[in-house]
């Protein structure tokens, strides 16, 4: 049971192992050499770091105590001590008195690095760790028995409500309302409800593991999947909105009005999310999410409105048929290849002062800190001129693990692959309209993810550091939005095949439900953060368990909000 909790003693030979966090444990230090030495240490997370100063070690006999370390255990840590003060960082180019590499460190571990009178170093296991991925086999037990209950009482909410309608006057209007709904494409419900619910699960903390959290430069964790993916099925579902306006007889000035209205409310709303800290306009942050949701929306919403045709033939002959959503979305795809080339000419063209040219880096200690000022180069530059250093994020990823300064990863220069990115939705929403069967859509899906994947892949070289162009999130890169767009495809082509094409299934429940409410969940979770019952705390909340347990638990509790909101048929849309 205790494997399943994390669970360790309070205190181990006079060490307060409570004191410690998630991914953390004790080192202590001992010198027999018999002169002061220096440790340096470098995690495998900082890419092409230098190594960073710890502690100076007395000589051997020296009186003094050392306290034991308080070390990361999420990623692989090197040491290195050397004999000389080397300032805060250590380079490769000067000679240590030794070196080592632990891959094997684990959380409420206690171990022992001696500096031995010969140079060399001793390094053992005082207490072993505790293993932390048991934590995901305890929630998920807890969730599957809170959703099965979620699911009784839902289903005996509905059959309430059946015998209620069945015995009022008007039931033949509820039934042709239910067969309508029964119309409305479920899985593109359930992609924005599981978007909009692991959106919540990992703003929640997401139990405080290192790869569900935010890459902290380059590469793709569990977080850097959801804003794009929420992205992108906004961009299906333009498409469809624009046709059904269409066809009642809606003029297309009167949609692109709509759809600036709609963008002025994501975007202040996201103003007044920004503001929860303070009301301080001199540091008020001017972008963030829903900003980026609103100007992308506004740019491709009436891109296509205008590119759009009221009524739509399709060809005869197989082969025009089958590239004839190519030739509608020629207008769009036009733009699209122009705001890549402009992303990709002032990303490597623009001349940022202080900084090599196509820089692409996190500054601070980077590239052994050789440009400790040019975080993002041309994007990060581009945003301090037009928004200004105060009004951008102050905390980016890469400030704690790159010592780097202000960045903000929803800034402007980002907005114009992120309308790349709804722009590849909206043809991805155009393939439902023109082609009829399931069998079709699937193929042109397939096809463009394996394309979009494969492009990516040789952007970034196939892997986290390497390539052109390295899968970003921060910088959101080209190769970021190749790769992401092909994993969001292959998700809706697995739920359009689960949920829409085998009727019966799955419905998509609770995610279905979910993604009819998405900003009333969005918001409400942004704005009681902090508050019970949402959120609590208990003790030193130092666990995996622990936090998994509470960010699953505010998580699940917005799903409930979902399904009671569905229940009553209440839905909210911009």
């Amino acid at each position: 049971m205790s494997l399943l909790v994390e669970y360790t003693d309070p205190e181990w030979r006079g060490l307060n192992m409570r004191a410690l966090g998630v991914d953390q444990a004790y080192m202590y230090l001992r010198s027999e050499y018999a002169e002061h030495s220096f440790l340096y240490t470098l995690s495998d997370e900082c890419y092409t770091c230098p190594y960073t100063k710890v502690k100076a070690l007395p000589a051997a006999g020296s009186e003094q105590q050392l306290e034991p370390l308080q070390l990361s255990t999420a990623y692989a840590l090197n040491f290195k001590i050397f004999q000389h003060d080397q300032g805060r960082y250590a380079y490769e180019n000067v000679s240590s008195l030794c070196w080592l590499r632990r891959t094997d460190l684990q959380e409420f571990g206690v171990y022992n690095l001696t500096l031995l009178a010969n140079g060399s170093c001793d390094f053992a296991v005082d207490k072993p760790g505790v293993p932390i991925n048991y934590a995901f086999l305890s929630v998920f037990v807890l969730v599957a028995a809170v959703l099965i209950l979620l699911k009784l009482g839902s289903c005996a909410w509905r059959c309430y409500r059946y015998d209620e309608a069945a015995a009022a006057a008007d039931s033949i209007g509820a039934a042709a309302a239910k067969a309508t709904q029964r119309k409305r494409m479920r899985s593109l419900d359930t992609f924005r409800g599981l978007s909009i619910v692991l959106m919540i699960f990992v703003n929640s903390g997401g139990g405080g593991y290192a790869w569900i959290e935010h890459a902290a430069w380059n590469g793709l964790h569990l977080a850097d999947l959801v804003f794009p993916s929420f992205l992108w099925i906004m961009g299906v579902c333009i498409p469809l909105s624009v046709k059904a306006q269409l066809s009642r007889g809606n003029s297309k000035a009167r949609i692109c009005l709509r759809i600036l209205w709609r963008s002025i409310k994501l975007f202040a709303i996201g103003l007044c999310l920004n503001s929860m800290s303070g009301p301080s306009l001199e540091q008020l942050r001017l972008m963030g999410v829903l900003q980026r949701f609103g100007i992308a929306f506004l740019v491709v919403g009436i891109l296509h409105t205008l590119c759009s045709r009221r009524e739509q033939v399709l060809p005869q002959s197989a082969w025009h048929r089958a590239i004839y959503d190519v030739c509608l979305f020629s207008g769009e795809l036009a733009v699209l290849l122009a705001l890549i080339a402009a992303y990709l000419g002032m990303t490597f063209g623009l001349p940022v002062p202080g900084c090599p040219r196509g820089y692409l880096g996190p500054g601070g200690k980077h590239d052994l800190a050789a440009h400790p000022n040019c975080i993002g180069g041309a994007a990060g530059y581009v945003d301090q001129q037009v928004l200004g250093n105060a009004h951008i994020y102050q905390h980016p990823t890469a400030k704690y693990v790159y010592d780097s300064s202000a960045f903000d990863p929803e800034g402007v220069f980002g907005c114009l692959l992120s309308i790349v990115q709804v722009l590849l939705g909206a043809f991805a929403g155009l393939t439902l309209l023109v082609h009829p069967t399931w069998q079709s859509r699937i193929r042109r899906w397939l096809l463009l993810s394996i394309l979009l994947g494969l492009m990516g892949g040789v952007l970034c070289g196939f892997s986290r550091e390497g390539g052109v162009i390295p899968v970003n999130k921060n910088l959101w890169s080209l190769s970021f939005v190749f790769v992401t767009v092909s994993v969001a495809l292959l998700l809706l082509v697995l739920l359009y095949y689960i949920i829409d094409v085998r009727d019966g299934w799955w419905s998509g429940w609770p995610f279905s439900e979910c993604g009819m409410n998405a900003i009333i969940m969005y918001v409400g979770h942004s704005v009681l953060h902090k508050m019970l019952p949402w959120h609590w705390r208990l003790g030193a909340m130092n666990t995996h368990f622990v936090l998994l347990l509470e960010c699953t638990w505010n998580t699940l509790l917005w799903v409930g909000i979902a399904l009671y909101l569905d229940a009553h048929e209440f839905y909210y849309s911009l």
